[in-house]
Protein backbone atom coordinates (compact mmCIF):
# COMPACT_ATOMS: atom_id res chain seq x y z
CA UNK A 1 0.00 0.00 0.00
CA UNK A 2 1.43 3.39 -1.02
CA UNK A 3 1.78 5.91 1.77
CA UNK A 4 -0.02 9.20 1.26
CA UNK A 5 1.63 12.31 2.61
CA UNK A 6 -0.67 14.47 4.70
CA UNK A 7 1.89 17.20 5.18
CA UNK A 8 1.29 20.88 4.56
CA UNK A 9 1.17 21.50 0.79
CA UNK A 10 3.56 23.97 -0.75
CA UNK A 11 2.08 27.33 -1.69
CA UNK A 12 3.21 29.96 -4.20
CA UNK A 13 5.58 32.51 -2.68
CA UNK A 14 4.24 35.30 -4.92
CA UNK A 15 1.09 36.03 -6.84
CA UNK A 16 2.62 37.15 -10.14
CA UNK A 17 5.87 37.82 -11.91
CA UNK A 18 7.01 41.43 -11.67
CA UNK A 19 6.35 43.59 -14.70
CA UNK A 20 9.60 44.13 -16.55
CA UNK A 21 10.57 47.78 -16.17
CA UNK A 22 13.75 49.72 -16.70
CA UNK A 23 15.86 50.33 -13.60
CA UNK A 24 16.83 53.77 -12.32
CA UNK A 25 18.93 54.80 -9.35
CA UNK A 26 17.48 57.14 -6.74
CA UNK A 27 20.71 57.72 -4.90
CA UNK A 28 21.78 54.30 -3.59
CA UNK A 29 18.25 52.88 -3.92
CA UNK A 30 17.47 51.07 -7.17
CA UNK A 31 13.91 51.45 -8.44
CA UNK A 32 12.48 49.19 -11.12
CA UNK A 33 13.97 46.22 -12.92
CA UNK A 34 14.71 43.43 -10.47
CA UNK A 35 15.05 45.78 -7.48
CA UNK A 36 12.73 45.14 -4.51
CA UNK A 37 9.68 47.39 -4.23
CA UNK A 38 10.76 50.33 -2.07
CA UNK A 39 8.76 52.34 0.47
CA UNK A 40 8.63 56.13 0.44
CA UNK A 41 7.10 58.89 2.49
CA UNK A 42 7.11 62.69 2.60
CA UNK A 43 8.04 65.11 5.33
CA UNK A 44 5.39 67.39 6.82
CA UNK A 45 7.82 70.03 8.07
CA UNK A 46 8.70 73.25 6.29
CA UNK A 47 11.74 72.27 4.29
CA UNK A 48 13.34 75.61 5.11
CA UNK A 49 13.42 74.46 8.76
CA UNK A 50 16.45 72.27 8.22
CA UNK A 51 16.67 70.94 11.78
CA UNK A 52 13.02 69.87 11.98
CA UNK A 53 13.14 68.34 8.51
CA UNK A 54 16.27 66.32 9.23
CA UNK A 55 14.76 65.18 12.53
CA UNK A 56 11.67 63.91 10.76
CA UNK A 57 13.79 62.23 8.10
CA UNK A 58 15.71 60.47 10.88
CA UNK A 59 12.43 59.24 12.37
CA UNK A 60 11.28 58.03 8.96
CA UNK A 61 14.59 56.27 8.41
CA UNK A 62 14.20 54.49 11.75
CA UNK A 63 10.71 53.36 10.75
CA UNK A 64 12.03 51.70 7.59
CA UNK A 65 11.49 54.44 5.01
CA UNK A 66 13.89 54.08 2.07
CA UNK A 67 13.27 57.29 0.10
CA UNK A 68 11.91 60.60 1.38
CA UNK A 69 10.32 63.49 -0.50
CA UNK A 70 10.44 67.09 0.67
CA UNK A 71 8.27 69.99 -0.52
CA UNK A 72 9.90 72.94 -2.22
CA UNK A 73 7.34 75.74 -2.69
CA UNK A 74 9.63 78.70 -1.85
CA UNK A 75 13.13 79.97 -2.42
CA UNK A 76 13.95 79.39 1.26
CA UNK A 77 13.02 75.73 0.80
CA UNK A 78 15.19 75.49 -2.31
CA UNK A 79 18.09 77.04 -0.39
CA UNK A 80 17.78 74.33 2.28
CA UNK A 81 17.90 71.39 -0.13
CA UNK A 82 21.68 71.07 -0.37
CA UNK A 83 22.13 70.68 3.39
CA UNK A 84 19.20 68.30 3.73
CA UNK A 85 20.30 66.15 0.81
CA UNK A 86 23.83 65.95 2.21
CA UNK A 87 22.86 65.12 5.78
CA UNK A 88 19.89 62.80 5.18
CA UNK A 89 20.53 59.11 5.79
CA UNK A 90 18.22 58.18 2.89
CA UNK A 91 17.80 59.61 -0.64
CA UNK A 92 15.94 62.93 -0.80
CA UNK A 93 13.54 63.78 -3.62
CA UNK A 94 12.55 67.41 -4.14
CA UNK A 95 8.85 67.93 -4.85
CA UNK A 96 8.40 70.79 -7.33
CA UNK A 97 5.22 72.58 -8.33
CA UNK A 98 4.60 75.85 -10.18
CA UNK A 99 8.19 77.13 -10.45
CA UNK A 100 10.58 75.47 -12.94
CA UNK A 101 13.53 77.35 -11.37
CA UNK A 102 13.26 75.13 -8.30
CA UNK A 103 13.77 72.05 -10.48
CA UNK A 104 17.20 73.36 -11.43
CA UNK A 105 17.90 74.34 -7.82
CA UNK A 106 17.09 70.81 -6.63
CA UNK A 107 19.32 69.24 -9.25
CA UNK A 108 22.18 71.56 -8.34
CA UNK A 109 21.62 70.86 -4.63
CA UNK A 110 22.35 67.18 -5.18
CA UNK A 111 18.88 65.78 -4.57
CA UNK A 112 18.62 62.10 -5.46
CA UNK A 113 15.67 62.80 -7.77
CA UNK A 114 13.16 65.51 -8.60
CA UNK A 115 9.40 65.12 -8.80
CA UNK A 116 7.67 67.44 -11.25
CA UNK A 117 3.94 67.87 -11.75
CA UNK A 118 3.52 69.03 -15.35
CA UNK A 119 -0.08 70.11 -14.85
CA UNK A 120 1.04 72.63 -12.22
CA UNK A 121 3.99 74.17 -14.05
CA UNK A 122 3.04 76.81 -16.58
CA UNK A 123 4.99 76.57 -19.81
CA UNK A 124 6.60 73.39 -18.43
CA UNK A 125 6.90 71.90 -21.91
CA UNK A 126 9.16 74.78 -22.93
CA UNK A 127 11.57 73.96 -20.09
CA UNK A 128 11.91 70.23 -20.74
CA UNK A 129 15.04 70.54 -22.87
CA UNK A 130 16.88 72.51 -20.17
CA UNK A 131 15.63 70.21 -17.38
CA UNK A 132 16.65 67.12 -19.32
CA UNK A 133 20.13 68.51 -19.92
CA UNK A 134 20.66 69.47 -16.29
CA UNK A 135 19.28 66.17 -14.98
CA UNK A 136 21.43 64.16 -17.37
CA UNK A 137 24.56 66.12 -16.47
CA UNK A 138 24.00 65.45 -12.75
CA UNK A 139 22.64 61.91 -13.09
CA UNK A 140 19.35 62.97 -11.49
CA UNK A 141 16.21 60.94 -12.25
CA UNK A 142 12.91 62.71 -12.80
CA UNK A 143 9.54 61.52 -11.52
CA UNK A 144 6.66 62.66 -13.67
CA UNK A 145 3.90 62.88 -11.09
CA UNK A 146 0.42 63.29 -12.53
CA UNK A 147 -2.38 63.95 -10.05
CA UNK A 148 -6.13 64.00 -10.60
CA UNK A 149 -6.38 67.32 -8.78
CA UNK A 150 -3.83 69.08 -10.96
CA UNK A 151 -4.34 67.64 -14.42
CA UNK A 152 -3.31 69.70 -17.42
CA UNK A 153 -6.18 71.97 -18.47
CA UNK A 154 -5.95 70.71 -22.05
CA UNK A 155 -6.65 67.16 -20.95
CA UNK A 156 -9.42 68.17 -18.57
CA UNK A 157 -11.13 69.83 -21.52
CA UNK A 158 -10.61 66.77 -23.72
CA UNK A 159 -11.84 64.14 -21.23
CA UNK A 160 -14.14 66.20 -19.02
CA UNK A 161 -12.53 64.91 -15.82
CA UNK A 162 -9.52 63.01 -14.53
CA UNK A 163 -10.22 59.64 -16.13
CA UNK A 164 -7.60 56.88 -16.24
CA UNK A 165 -7.07 57.68 -19.89
CA UNK A 166 -6.49 61.37 -19.13
CA UNK A 167 -3.94 60.58 -16.41
CA UNK A 168 -2.05 58.17 -18.62
CA UNK A 169 -2.06 60.47 -21.64
CA UNK A 170 -0.67 63.29 -19.53
CA UNK A 171 2.14 61.13 -18.13
CA UNK A 172 3.15 59.63 -21.47
CA UNK A 173 3.02 62.99 -23.20
CA UNK A 174 5.44 64.50 -20.72
CA UNK A 175 7.68 61.43 -20.89
CA UNK A 176 7.77 61.77 -24.67
CA UNK A 177 9.03 65.35 -24.34
CA UNK A 178 11.96 64.10 -22.27
CA UNK A 179 12.54 61.26 -24.72
CA UNK A 180 12.91 63.82 -27.52
CA UNK A 181 16.02 64.99 -25.69
CA UNK A 182 17.27 61.44 -25.11
CA UNK A 183 16.41 61.48 -21.42
CA UNK A 184 14.78 58.30 -20.08
CA UNK A 185 15.91 58.27 -16.45
CA UNK A 186 12.26 58.58 -15.50
CA UNK A 187 9.70 57.06 -13.18
CA UNK A 188 6.00 57.83 -13.40
CA UNK A 189 3.00 58.11 -11.10
CA UNK A 190 -0.66 58.62 -12.03
CA UNK A 191 -2.37 59.13 -8.69
CA UNK A 192 -6.07 59.48 -7.92
CA UNK A 193 -8.06 59.47 -4.69
CA UNK A 194 -10.41 56.77 -6.05
CA UNK A 195 -8.71 53.34 -5.92
CA UNK A 196 -10.73 52.07 -8.89
CA UNK A 197 -9.66 54.95 -11.13
CA UNK A 198 -6.10 54.70 -9.83
CA UNK A 199 -5.82 50.95 -10.46
CA UNK A 200 -7.17 51.29 -13.99
CA UNK A 201 -4.79 54.15 -14.73
CA UNK A 202 -1.73 52.18 -13.60
CA UNK A 203 -2.83 49.09 -15.52
CA UNK A 204 -3.08 51.15 -18.70
CA UNK A 205 0.22 52.88 -18.01
CA UNK A 206 2.00 49.58 -17.33
CA UNK A 207 0.82 48.25 -20.67
CA UNK A 208 2.06 51.29 -22.60
CA UNK A 209 5.56 51.91 -21.25
CA UNK A 210 8.47 50.27 -19.47
CA UNK A 211 9.21 53.06 -17.02
CA UNK A 212 9.27 52.16 -13.32
CA UNK A 213 6.01 53.09 -11.62
CA UNK A 214 5.53 54.88 -8.31
CA UNK A 215 2.21 53.75 -6.80
CA UNK A 216 0.01 56.02 -4.74
CA UNK A 217 -3.60 56.73 -3.85
CA UNK A 218 -3.44 60.48 -3.43
CA UNK A 219 -5.35 62.18 -0.63
CA UNK A 220 -6.31 58.73 0.65
CA UNK A 221 -7.72 60.18 3.88
CA UNK A 222 -7.39 59.63 7.64
CA UNK A 223 -5.36 56.68 8.89
CA UNK A 224 -8.05 53.99 8.84
CA UNK A 225 -9.71 54.97 5.56
CA UNK A 226 -6.41 55.72 3.86
CA UNK A 227 -4.90 52.43 4.96
CA UNK A 228 -7.83 50.48 3.51
CA UNK A 229 -7.85 52.40 0.21
CA UNK A 230 -4.08 52.06 -0.19
CA UNK A 231 -4.02 48.38 0.74
CA UNK A 232 -6.80 47.58 -1.72
CA UNK A 233 -5.27 49.54 -4.59
CA UNK A 234 -1.67 48.49 -3.99
CA UNK A 235 -2.70 44.91 -3.41
CA UNK A 236 -4.55 44.77 -6.72
CA UNK A 237 -1.60 46.18 -8.67
CA UNK A 238 1.27 44.50 -6.86
CA UNK A 239 -0.49 41.15 -7.10
CA UNK A 240 -0.33 41.64 -10.89
CA UNK A 241 3.36 42.51 -10.75
CA UNK A 242 2.74 46.25 -11.29
CA UNK A 243 4.61 48.74 -9.10
CA UNK A 244 8.23 49.49 -8.27
CA UNK A 245 8.00 51.91 -5.35
CA UNK A 246 5.08 52.95 -3.14
CA UNK A 247 3.94 55.84 -1.00
CA UNK A 248 0.94 55.48 1.30
CA UNK A 249 -0.68 58.92 1.66
CA UNK A 250 -2.35 59.32 5.05
CA UNK A 251 -3.61 62.22 7.12
CA UNK A 252 -1.36 60.87 9.86
CA UNK A 253 2.29 61.08 10.93
CA UNK A 254 4.59 60.05 8.07
CA UNK A 255 6.02 57.11 10.00
CA UNK A 256 2.51 55.59 9.96
CA UNK A 257 2.59 55.72 6.16
CA UNK A 258 5.82 53.74 6.19
CA UNK A 259 4.45 51.16 8.60
CA UNK A 260 1.42 50.56 6.40
CA UNK A 261 3.52 50.39 3.25
CA UNK A 262 5.90 47.85 4.74
CA UNK A 263 3.08 45.65 5.96
CA UNK A 264 1.42 45.73 2.53
CA UNK A 265 4.63 44.49 0.95
CA UNK A 266 5.13 41.83 3.60
CA UNK A 267 1.59 40.55 3.21
CA UNK A 268 2.28 39.91 -0.49
CA UNK A 269 5.68 38.32 0.18
CA UNK A 270 7.36 41.23 -1.59
CA UNK A 271 9.45 41.85 1.49
CA UNK A 272 10.89 39.56 4.16
CA UNK A 273 8.15 38.97 6.72
CA UNK A 274 9.02 39.87 10.28
CA UNK A 275 7.56 38.73 13.58
CA UNK A 276 3.95 37.77 12.84
CA UNK A 277 1.43 37.05 15.56
CA UNK A 278 -1.59 35.11 14.31
CA UNK A 279 -4.47 35.36 16.77
CA UNK A 280 -8.10 34.44 16.42
CA UNK A 281 -10.77 37.18 16.42
CA UNK A 282 -12.47 35.39 19.33
CA UNK A 283 -16.02 34.06 19.44
CA UNK A 284 -18.37 32.24 21.79
CA UNK A 285 -16.11 29.18 21.71
CA UNK A 286 -13.16 31.03 23.22
CA UNK A 287 -12.28 29.97 26.75
CA UNK A 288 -9.61 32.62 27.33
CA UNK A 289 -9.39 36.36 26.78
CA UNK A 290 -7.72 36.21 23.36
CA UNK A 291 -7.44 39.99 23.00
CA UNK A 292 -5.59 40.34 26.29
CA UNK A 293 -3.40 37.33 25.54
CA UNK A 294 -2.46 38.61 22.08
CA UNK A 295 -1.69 42.10 23.39
CA UNK A 296 0.53 40.75 26.16
CA UNK A 297 2.43 38.45 23.82
CA UNK A 298 2.86 41.28 21.33
CA UNK A 299 4.21 43.59 24.03
CA UNK A 300 6.53 40.89 25.35
CA UNK A 301 8.03 40.23 21.92
CA UNK A 302 8.39 43.87 20.90
CA UNK A 303 11.77 44.49 19.36
CA UNK A 304 12.33 40.92 18.17
CA UNK A 305 14.10 41.08 14.82
CA UNK A 306 13.68 37.63 13.30
CA UNK A 307 10.87 36.38 11.02
CA UNK A 308 8.94 34.32 13.56
CA UNK A 309 5.31 33.22 13.28
CA UNK A 310 3.52 32.96 16.64
CA UNK A 311 -0.06 31.67 16.90
CA UNK A 312 -2.20 32.74 19.87
CA UNK A 313 -5.45 30.79 19.70
CA UNK A 314 -8.42 30.65 22.04
CA UNK A 315 -10.26 27.38 21.45
CA UNK A 316 -9.92 23.79 20.29
CA UNK A 317 -11.56 24.26 16.85
CA UNK A 318 -8.82 26.08 14.93
CA UNK A 319 -6.34 26.42 17.76
CA UNK A 320 -4.32 23.21 17.48
CA UNK A 321 -4.07 23.42 13.69
CA UNK A 322 -2.95 27.05 13.62
CA UNK A 323 -0.55 26.52 16.52
CA UNK A 324 0.91 23.47 14.79
CA UNK A 325 1.59 25.38 11.55
CA UNK A 326 3.34 28.27 13.30
CA UNK A 327 6.92 28.32 14.54
CA UNK A 328 5.51 28.73 18.00
CA UNK A 329 1.94 28.66 19.24
CA UNK A 330 -0.59 28.06 21.95
CA UNK A 331 -4.00 26.42 21.80
CA UNK A 332 -5.87 27.57 24.90
CA UNK A 333 -8.88 26.20 26.78
CA UNK A 334 -10.15 25.04 30.16
CA UNK A 335 -7.72 27.28 32.02
CA UNK A 336 -4.58 25.96 30.35
CA UNK A 337 -2.65 26.10 27.10
CA UNK A 338 -0.84 23.60 24.95
CA UNK A 339 2.46 25.06 23.77
CA UNK A 340 3.56 24.05 20.25
CA UNK A 341 7.09 24.46 18.87
CA UNK A 342 7.62 23.59 15.20
CA UNK A 343 4.40 21.61 15.11
CA UNK A 344 4.97 19.55 18.25
CA UNK A 345 3.38 19.94 21.70
CA UNK A 346 6.24 20.52 24.12
CA UNK A 347 4.28 21.25 27.28
CA UNK A 348 0.93 22.22 28.78
CA UNK A 349 0.88 25.19 31.12
CA UNK A 350 -1.74 26.98 33.25
CA UNK A 351 -3.38 30.01 31.64
CA UNK A 352 -1.45 32.30 33.99
CA UNK A 353 1.84 30.97 32.56
CA UNK A 354 0.99 31.12 28.83
CA UNK A 355 2.48 34.54 28.10
CA UNK A 356 5.78 34.05 29.90
CA UNK A 357 6.16 30.56 28.41
CA UNK A 358 5.57 31.81 24.87
CA UNK A 359 8.05 34.63 25.36
CA UNK A 360 10.70 32.26 26.76
CA UNK A 361 10.26 29.82 23.89
CA UNK A 362 10.25 32.66 21.33
CA UNK A 363 13.58 33.88 22.66
CA UNK A 364 15.06 30.39 22.34
CA UNK A 365 13.84 30.06 18.75
CA UNK A 366 15.01 33.56 17.85
CA UNK A 367 18.45 32.85 19.25
CA UNK A 368 18.69 29.68 17.16
CA UNK A 369 17.45 31.48 14.04
CA UNK A 370 20.11 34.16 14.49
CA UNK A 371 22.79 31.45 14.89
CA UNK A 372 21.51 29.84 11.70
CA UNK A 373 21.82 33.15 9.87
CA UNK A 374 18.12 33.71 9.23
CA UNK A 375 17.51 37.21 7.78
CA UNK A 376 16.25 39.65 10.35
CA UNK A 377 13.65 42.37 10.11
CA UNK A 378 11.56 44.61 12.33
CA UNK A 379 8.55 43.19 14.21
CA UNK A 380 5.12 42.92 12.65
CA UNK A 381 1.82 41.96 14.21
CA UNK A 382 -1.02 40.60 12.09
CA UNK A 383 -4.32 39.87 13.83
CA UNK A 384 -6.33 37.54 11.63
Amino acid sequence: MTAVSLGIPSVPTKLAERRVSRKIQVGPVAVGGDAPVSVQSMTTTRTSDIGATLQQIAELTASGCQIVRVACPTQDDADALATIARKSQIPVIADIHFQPKYVFAAIEAGCAAVRVNPGNIKQFDDKVKEIARAAKDHGTPIRIGVNAGSLDARLLKKYGKATPEALVESALWEASLFEEHDFRDIKISVKHNDPVVMVNAYRQLAAQCDYPLHLGVTEAGPAFQGTIKSAVAFGALLSEGIGDTIRVSLSAPPAEEVKVGIQILESLNLRQRRLEIVSCPSCGRAQVDVYKLADEVTAGLEGMEVPLRVAVMGCVVNGPGEAREADLGVASGNGKGQIFVKGEVIKTVPESKIVETLIDEAMKIAEQMEKDGVMSGEPEVTIS
